[in-house]
């Protein structure tokens, strides 16, 4: 691997001039424009070129992903791509390289695509939306991960508990947030254990912001959480509201899907664990990457109390649930 800048500040070199030198290195003349565009994991620039469309430069977090993960996620995307499956794929050299470096820092390239976000109250979306799932989960069952992670409550769940308890969360809150995630934890391992379900290679972070609608179809973009996981993760973030709405956006959704592959009906009743997980490890994420200057500027509530006891509440609200049936077809 390169060797990565894992400073208090990981992205202070990447000034504009530092920008548009990593992209002309790749023999694309930039005009000088550059656009960030909203990313805080990794650090993601629309950039100008001169009498071609603008690509999109994304660079990576220093420390998060080896080579060998960042590599699989976007073979996974050529293999998506290369069965007509419409998600944005990285671009690749002349040598076919997609993954690429400048001073210590590696990027890569992908190009712009525009599109609104899907109407998850048209059915009708979320019926094109389950088709294109099923055929992607379908890709995604051929072959595993061999280095990229899989989903499971140790690492969002148990180790962000104890990072936030022993880190972050605010002394008088601690034993409350302590005494409440246990009973949580135990319940999540009963709920869902990994070697006893089918994981498959899946998008990961399958939520509004990560499709795009254009030409009556649905375009997925960023793969950066891909990873070994239930088909499920990929389809529980689509859904909103309340018990009625959220069956009937399954079911559109589940209706989709079976025209191209075999929906996992028993897989439903892990939607509220993967929720609670959700919650959890964006709390530790938060808490994480505190040291990022992009962290206390946009998050600043995640240092006062109140944030933390809505934390606590939405957590009981989540222990209630996961006890709860599950969701059923329509």
């Amino acid at each position: 691997m390169v060797e990565q800048h894992v400073g208090e500040h990981p992205f202070d070199q990447l000034t504009p001039d530092f920008i548009i030198d990593a992209v002309e290195g790749l023999n694309h003349l930039s005009d000088g424009r550059i656009f960030a565009l909203n990313s805080y994991e990794n650090r993601v620039y629309q950039v100008g070129l001169e009498e071609e469309t603008p690509l999109i430069a994304k660079f990576y977090r220093p420390g998060r992903w080896t080579n060998e993960q960042i590599l699989e996620e976007h073979n996974f995307c050529f293999e998506l791509s290369e069965s007509d499956i419409s998600i944005v794929a990285p671009l690749r050299d002349g040598s076919g390289n997609s993954l690429f470096e400048h001073e210590g820092f590696r990027f890569s390239l992908y190009p712009r695509c525009g599109g609104r976000a899907p109407e998850f109250d048209n059915l009708d979306n979320l019926f094109h939306i389950g088709q294109v799932l099923g055929r992607l989960h379908h890709i995604g069952s051929l072959r595993s991960f061999e280095h990229r992670p899989v989903l499971d409550v140790k690492s969002f769940g148990h180790q962000s508990a104890d990072f936030i308890a022993e880190k972050f969360i605010p002394s008088a809150l601690k034993l409350p947030y302590r005494s409440l995630v246990d009973d949580l934890l135990q319940l999540l391992d009963e709920i869902y254990q990994p070697h006893q379900q089918k994981l498959i290679r899946v998008h990961g972070d399958c939520h509004v912001g990560n499709l795009l609608w254009r030409d009556e179809t649905p375009h997925f973009v960023d793969f950066d959480d891909a990873r070994m996981a239930p088909a499920i993760q990929d389809v529980w973030m689509l859904l909103s509201g309340d018990r009625e709405r959220r069956t009937a956006q399954l079911s559109e959704i589940v209706e989709g899907y079976n025209e191209f592959n075999d929906f996992n009906v028993s897989e439903i009743c892990l939607i509220e664990a993967f929720r609670t997980l959700r919650m959890m490890h964006y709390a530790a994420w938060l808490a994480r990457r505190w040291h990022d200057p992009a962290f206390p500027k946009n998050f600043p509530d995640i240092t006062g109390d109140r944030y933390w006891e809505e934390h606590i509440l939405e957590l009981r609200e989540q222990f209630s649930l996961l006890q709860e049936e599950p969701l059923q077809l329509w």
